[in-house]
């Protein structure tokens, strides 16, 4: 595989996750007749933040991914980044709606998502000044 292709790969299960995050709460919504809002159901909230959290720390790390595709990063480099950016956001994902208060699920899955954006942006900013 191209870098392009596995960075693609990771986009794509990324993209499921979110797929299978949303669909959860929509779910929650037609059970609990919820057409804006999370209302009263502490469930529908859960499954709400879980797909919002997703949706907004999923993308920034994605297009990091691709940048890295695109500036001739080792192929094994992309799939150590996008392996564990699976992981992270598949586990908190599920931390998030499956359980409240503070879980192993969550705490990982955001702890591993930080260090990811950690690693991205430094290396990006290193990559951009150095070439």
């Amino acid at each position: 595989m191209t870098a392009l292709q596995v960075a693609s790969l990771y986009v794509g299960l990324n993209l499921v996750i979110l797929l299978i995050l949303g669909i959860n709460v929509i779910r929650y919504r037609v059970s609990t007749k919820t057409s804006l809002g999370v209302g009263t159901d502490p469930a529908l909230e859960r499954a709400c933040r879980a797909h919002a959290n997703g949706a907004e720390w999923t993308p920034g790390a994605l297009i990091a991914l691709v940048l890295m595709a695109m500036l001739g990063a080792p192929v094994m480099a992309i799939h150590a980044i996008g392996v564990t950016l699976t992981v992270a956001r598949g586990i908190h994902g599920y931390g998030v709606a499956s359980k409240d208060g503070p879980n192993l699920g969550r705490f990982l899955g955001a702890l591993m998502t930080l260090v990811l954006y950690a690693v991205l942006g430094v290396g990006l900013v290193l990559h951009a000044v150095t070439g």
